[in-house]
């Protein structure tokens, strides 16, 4: 083990420094579930029709009955049109009367809503109509910024550090998230929007490293779990907020101006000391540490500080190394289109919170709820079960409910809320699953390499889900049938990869061979679950993105 590898142990892998840097982590957690999920609570449907004050003209008089009874058509069920209007005319109100009006039009002068419904996205932008798709386009626009996010931040913080890009992060989130509330357009709020994605990209990928390299192997599954749990709670947060503030911009301060609070503690933020020693900034190291294990009530013998060397950087696998081998190859294809999958019905759930019949705000309760108990019962499978089995089950398990959601009828929302319910719990746990899964199938030299391509094609699918909520427009299945479909066959080929409980981790590419399969009675319980290091200089390295 290298000499900060060394050191790190002495220092305790989860003492009071570790668990101060995981409370740190909370309020960025809770925001960012907010801002993921906050654009469904702004724009709730409401009553609309077509603005018709130009009859007002003629018929200064008119009752608002009068006045909707003369100019708005209506539609087979009885009611108003919301979406077209009969022509305006040069005549008196007496001809109207006579005539009557026959031609109609698409709502030209804007739209009327409820006078009692406070300001939402829908309301202020006119989010209605031919309008209608721009709720989802921004929801796809956000996740392009998450996609956008992980392509900056990333080097960025590889280059300046953990501590800068996070609290940059921090700051953007929140500068932004306040902006947003003062948008005059709505164009303007999807830059801003997308600008916020990337801010919390940035947020989730730096606090990640910044955790996985001052806290031990044995107890990253503690930190992991607790910023899972965080988004979870951070939705729970959001309904109850959502619920007490309607009007929109009201409710978007509230979930950003909290992130300031995270500057009065930005001086117990720590650098990664891994990252100043693979830049030579050994003093700096040395104090970070010897403050992290005075904070431990732990020592530091002079003598083991000495040894703190900069690390030799280890030649890394190249990035057609995935594609070069064949057992890559497969590996590669398949664990992408798992995370691609999973990332599809998870969203596709997720955004579909106001679509189910039920409240949006006990939904989205159930929605944040239902994570915590997903999150847990991952660890336990993939103990009992394996890697392989867990993951297939849980996709197919999520696709499935998915499917039986589109053949039941619009009048039952309990059991179609009821079901989605148990498809965010699959659909949570594999998310979790797959993280694990990826880590330990990639071999160490291509491993960021990979799972960074796999989190790329999650991005990916987070585009296109609310994209794919607008084909319902031509049948109200079609996204729960691609939502479903696709986590099915992706669950499927995932039982063609290797079971990986229980053995070490593949340093390299070249011996062609995927790791082996372990025997589930020759692997002991304390085993499972573990990931392995092997080398000089790679504690960090294989066990980054490694959580359970």
């Amino acid at each position: 083990m290298s000499g900060v590898g060394e050191i790190l142990k002495a220092v305790g892998d989860f003492g009071r420094f570790q668990k101060c840097l995981v409370l740190l982590s909370v309020i960025p957690c809770l925001s960012v579930a907010f801002h993921q999920f906050c654009q469904l609570f702004m724009v709730v449907e409401v009553p609309h029709h077509c603005d018709t004050s130009w009859i007002r003209a003629v018929g200064p008089n008119l009752t608002q009955e009068e006045q909707l009874n003369l100019t708005l058509p209506r539609g087979p069920d009885g009611h108003f049109e919301q979406c077209s209007m009969f022509s305006p005319v040069d005549w008196d109100l007496d001809s109207i009367l006579a005539y009557g009006l026959n031609h109609t039009e698409k709502c030209s002068s804007g739209w009327v809503y409820p006078l009692e419904q406070p300001p939402s996205l829908l309301t202020e932008f006119d989010l209605v109509c031919d309008r209608k798709d721009l709720n989802d386009i921004a929801q796809a626009i956000y996740m392009a910024g998450l996609l956008l996010g992980s392509m900056i931040f990333g080097p960025l913080s590889d280059r300046f550090g953990r501590r800068p890009v996070i609290l940059i992060s921090v700051f953007l989130q929140g500068l932004i998230g306040l902006g947003i509330a003062f948008v005059p357009h709505f164009y303007v709020y999807m830059a801003f929007r997308c600008v916020l994605g990337a801010s919390v990209s940035g947020i989730t990928m730096t606090f990640l490293a910044l955790a996985t390299e001052w806290i031990g192997v044995s107890s990253r599954p503690n930190a992991v779990l607790t910023s899972h749990c965080c988004f979870a709670i951070g939705q729970m947060i959001l309904a109850g907020l959502s619920y007490g503030i309607h009007n929109w911009r009201l409710l978007e301060i509230a979930g950003s101006a909290p992130l300031f609070a995270f500057f009065f503690c930005m001086g117990v933020l720590p650098e990664s000391a891994r990252w100043l020693v693979t830049k030579g900034r050994i003093e700096e190291a040395k104090k970070l540490l010897q403050k992290a294990a005075a904070a431990n009530k732990r020592s530091l013998p002079p003598e083991l500080l000495e040894q703190l060397k900069p690390e030799k950087q280890v030649k890394s696998g190249s990035f057609l190394d995935l594609f070069r081998k064949k057992h890559l190859l497969k590996v590669t294809l398949i664990m992408s289109c798992a995370w691609f999958v999973n990332s599809i019905v998870y969203y596709g759930l997720s955004l579909n919170v106001t679509n189910f019949g039920l409240d949006i705000y006990l939904t989205q309760l159930a929605f944040g709820a239902v994570e915590i108990p997903a999150r847990f019962a991952c660890i336990f499978t993939l103990q009992w079960f394996g890697r392989r089995k867990t993951q297939a089950v849980l996709l197919v398990l999520s696709g499935l409910v998915c499917l039986i959601i589109t053949a039941i009828p619009e009048d039952q929302p309990v059991a179609t809320t009821v079901l989605a319910t148990i498809g965010k719990f699959a659909a949570s746990a594999s998310f979790s699953t797959s993280y694990v899964y990826a880590a330990e199938l990639f071999p160490t030299v291509v491993r960021q390499t990979g799972v960074g391509l796999c989190s790329m094609s999650a991005r990916v699918a987070g585009i296109l889900a609310p994209l794919i909520r607008l084909l319902g427009q031509h049948h109200r299945a079609i996204p729960m049938a691609i939502f479903g479909s696709a986590p099915v066959l992706g669950g499927l080929l995932c039982i063609l990869l290797p079971e990986t409980r229980g053995t070490d981790l593949a340093d390299d590419t070249g011996d062609g061979h995927p790791p082996a399969q372990v025997c589930e009675n020759a692997t002991s319980s304390s085993q499972n679950g573990q990931v392995k290091g092997k080398g000089a200089g790679q504690d960090n390295e294989s066990t980054k993105t490694t959580y359970f």
